[in-house]
């Protein structure tokens, strides 16, 4: 799915933002978006070894985005790509009344010093309310629920601008806890997961993710196993095959679409992005929700939202060399704009899984047809199809009404 750009005329961007994009001390790898028209670098360094996890964010680094154009054509000053406006009335949100009390958690690993900062100047520059420390509506802890937060990272602080940017964009009213975990390590991870629960949050994103292993059952039952908590997990930017956690039966896993302006009622189309992952997990059982005959175990995704590059999101970030507005996709897009969702359709139930609101509501989804991620002999776990398909799951969202239960 990916393959090394060496152009020429790329290059020069390419050696500029490889600082901005990469985690520290390390090179960022430059590769064709798994679209067409713009170049991406992924914002954190793969996995190298058993149980580490990688943040689902791709920087655009050379190109001009279709939704570039988009914004362009609301305000002539707009950053480029998609902003809340735009989101908002792509997935039919009732934004500007929802969320009011509910609190959204971003986990990530590593700190990002400047994310208050950043946050309020990507809030401003849309006219959304400020969400500071000193409001109450911002909240920063460690993974452990202090203020021992950890070393600096520039690719994760990508990564949490990108999160704190979805949230603000689809849920202006929410409070967001922003938890980082001390490592990239599942464990550490899992331990913030824990936290942002334990601390009151009921809708819990989660942006990264790795290979799956014998070790998921495990972490299942200690990490993500809490009943009447949403939490949502990125299925991957490598287009067909699965990643841990968005595996794991508990959670939602958001798959990522192209999104763009349509000639139709809606005035917005979503197709499968080339990227996205998806597929039949390989240890994880299926929950009693997910239906599909294909597959035996779990099949990812549930759920989807924008995460093409060339269809992507505004984000302002400056911790270290960072330029300040620039635009991402990825899952790491899609996933916090479903926990925002999820926040928006209020609190759910006592006792119950929050994944399995999609399966009770499919209608209230916008679905998505057409599109691919990869090989898979045809079927509908790498093809965009009427119905549930890997790649987009259910669909997109179509207001909150399939976020509720």
């Amino acid at each position: 799915m990916r393959r090394t750009v060496s152009l020429t005329a790329v290059a020069a961007l390419a050696t500029a933002t490889l600082a901005l994009a990469a985690p520290d001390g390390q090179a960022a790898q430059v590769t064709d978006s798994p679209s067409h028209g713009v170049t991406v670098a992924h914002a954190c360094a793969a996995p190298t070894k058993k149980g580490e996890m990688a943040c689902n964010a791709l920087q655009v680094t050379a190109g001009t985005p279709a939704s570039a154009h988009a914004e362009s054509a609301l305000a002539a000053a707009a950053p480029s790509g998609y902003g809340p406006a735009s989101l908002q009335a792509a997935y039919n949100l009732p934004s500007a009344s929802g969320g009011s009390g509910q609190t959204v958690a971003i986990v990530d690993a590593y700190d990002d010093p400047n994310a208050e900062s950043d946050l309020a100047v990507y809030r401003a520059q849309y006219g959304l309310p400020a969400c500071t420390t000193a409001n109450g509506c911002f909240t920063k802890v460690d993974q452990n629920g202090g203020t021992s937060y950890p070393r600096g990272d520039s690719g994760w602080a990508e990564e949490i601008s990108l999160d704190v940017d979805m949230v603000s964009a689809a849920c202006p009213n929410c409070k967001i806890m922003l938890v980082e975990a001390g490592s990239a390590s599942m464990t550490n991870l899992g331990t913030a997961v824990n936290t942002a629960v334990r601390l009151g949050a009921k809708y819990v994103s989660n942006s990264y993710g790795g290979s799956e292993s014998s070790s998921d059952s495990t972490y299942d039952s200690s990490y993500f196993d809490h009943p009447g908590v949403a939490i949502t997990v990125s299925s991957g930017d490598n287009g067909y095959g699965v990643e841990y956690p968005a595996a794991s039966k508990y959670v939602t896993a958001v798959g990522g679409t192209s999104l763009k302006t349509a000639s139709t009622s809606r005035g917005w189309t979503d197709t499968v992005w080339s990227g996205a992952g998806s597929g039949c997990s390989a240890h994880d059982a299926k929950p009693g929700w997910q239906k599909d005959t294909g597959c035996a175990d779990r099949t990812v995704a549930d759920v989807s939202a924008v995460a093409d590059p060339n269809t992507g999101v505004a984000v302002y970030d400056t911790f270290r060399a960072a330029s300040g507005w620039m635009v991402f996709g990825g899952t790491s897009a899609s996933s916090p704009l479903i926990a925002a969702t999820y926040a928006l359709g209020g609190a759910p139930s006592a006792g119950s899984y929050p994944a399995s609101f999609p399966y009770a509501h499919p209608s209230a989804l916008y679905d998505v047809t057409s599109g691919s991620n990869g090989s898979c002999g045809g079927s509908y776990l790498c093809t965009g199809a009427t119905g549930y398909d890997g790649p987009s799951g259910l669909g997109v969202p179509n207001g909150t009404a399939a976020f509720t239960g």
